[in-house]
């Protein structure tokens, strides 16, 4: 593995944000997220920052000196968001605030969206860059300077000169130089290593992208790319790529390719979604013609019959957003499960719920440690009101957010 970032080594003598972790008993209806569990009167005891036990609430005994809260509402596991941009608000201008927000803005606003993040269930981020602020946001996190959700951060995504978002990402030219912006990331203390592999063309050559993509594995890092159709996916996937984000039209060959390399794709429908809705759209300043573009899109959902193809015939759907995009804040998580129901890449409420929390944790490798209440597992757990099975909108009155047994909401 390779060096650890220079912030770990300096000693904290005590967090600012000092949260003691609890002794409880949530009494509620249980969703394990294993399979489709259900645990209609059921419990979750949680202790030292982890799960101690879930059943059925008539199981339990003696629970005396242990702090039990009725909830009436639903208990789960705290969910990911798989794409995200945290120092990006979803409300100013994208290029406007990546090329002029001041470093110290870009702290406040990713400060802001952790806190939004966790108010709405998210207890990890995949924070997707694109530039290093994100480096600053982990360090605050977990050195207890500033609360927030678990961080899984890329640095500055990587393009070749002059690519896609070039304005705010970390530009190379050759192999070389590719090789060094990954180094470079490393060293900030990046968790994965993201590709801007195509916009409306495909970027880098073969050897710039042999290069981003076995540096980053011969650091130890998982990569990521932005791939949105068929030639840019099977490019990066034979490659190497471990993961897709937000995906596009794709031949029967790619999906095949996906499952034969057991490659996810994180889907990101809600710029879609919420930019189709003109009177939500309008007070973000979206021109009406991209409106109309959003409008026909939400219409006419062939768009999206590989993804759901790949998603029916086995590959793995993870939740995300693409949170800080223009009209997408870090609290979109309803809009996006629903409309993932809708198309079909997930199947129904429980899928959704599943795609966020045990689907997620399989994509970032710590299903070992999240995305399931079971015994042993990091007591990340959210309460809802309602039921979410039923109505999906109970996800979004969320509470009370536990991390690791910490209450951050």
């Amino acid at each position: 593995m390779p060096e650890q970032a220079a912030w770990r080594f300096s000693k904290i003598t005590k967090p600012m944000f000092d949260i003691p972790t609890r002794h409880l008993i949530f009494k509620g209806r249980v969703l394990t997220c294993v399979g489709n569990e259900v645990i209609e009167q059921g419990f979750v005891e949680i202790a030292e920052g982890k799960i101690k036990a879930v059943g059925r609430a008539s199981e339990l005994s003696n629970t005396a000196g242990i702090e039990v809260i009725e909830t009436n509402g639903t208990i789960l596991p705290g969910m990911f968001n798989c794409h995200a941009h945290l120092s990006w608000d979803g409300i100013h201008d994208l290029a406007n605030q990546s090329m002029f927000d001041s470093p110290e803005i870009a702290a406040y606003k990713a400060a802001g969206n952790m806190l939004i993040s966790l108010r709405s269930g998210i207890t990890t981020v995949r924070d997707l860059g694109v530039n290093k602020s994100n480096f600053a946001t982990k360090q605050a996190v977990e050195q207890g300077i500033f609360p927030g959700p678990r961080l899984l951060i890329t640095g500055e995504s990587i393009v070749q000169t002059g690519g896609h978002t070039y304005w705010v990402c970390r530009e190379a030219s050759g192999p070389d130089e590719m090789r060094r912006a990954v180094r470079d990331q490393v060293k900030g203390g990046a968790d994965l290593i993201k590709i801007m592999a195509c916009h409306d063309l495909l970027e880098f050559t073969d050897e710039e992208l042999f290069a981003v993509i076995d540096e980053a594995h011969r650091n130890g890092l998982p990569t990521t790319a932005h791939a949105t159709f068929d030639e840019c996916i099977s490019r990066v996937v034979k490659a190497g790529i471990d993961v897709i984000e937000h995906g596009g039209k794709m031949s029967d060959e790619t999906i095949q390719l996906l499952l034969d390399r057991k490659v996810p794709i994180v889907t990101t429908f809600s710029a879609v979604v919420m930019q189709s809705q003109a009177e939500v759209a309008r007070k973000y300043n979206i021109p009406e013609w991209k409106i109309l573009e959003r409008q026909k899109a939400m219409e006419n959902t062939s768009s999206y019959d590989s993804l759901v193809k790949a998603a029916k015939a086995g590959v793995p759907i993870a939740f995300g957003t693409d949170a800080g995009s223009p009209v997408v804040q870090h609290n979109v998580v309803v809009p996006e499960m629903k409309y993932m129901i809708k198309l079909g890449v997930v199947d129904g409420n429980y899928g959704a719920i599943r795609s966020a929390t045990i689907v997620a944790a399989n994509l970032t490798h710590l299903e070992k440690k999240l995305g399931s209440l079971e015994v042993g597992k990091l007591a990340d757990v959210i309460v809802v009101d309602g039921n979410p099975l039923t109505d999906l909108s109970a996800l979004e009155n969320v509470r009370m957010t536990f991390k690791e047994g910490k209450q951050l909401v």
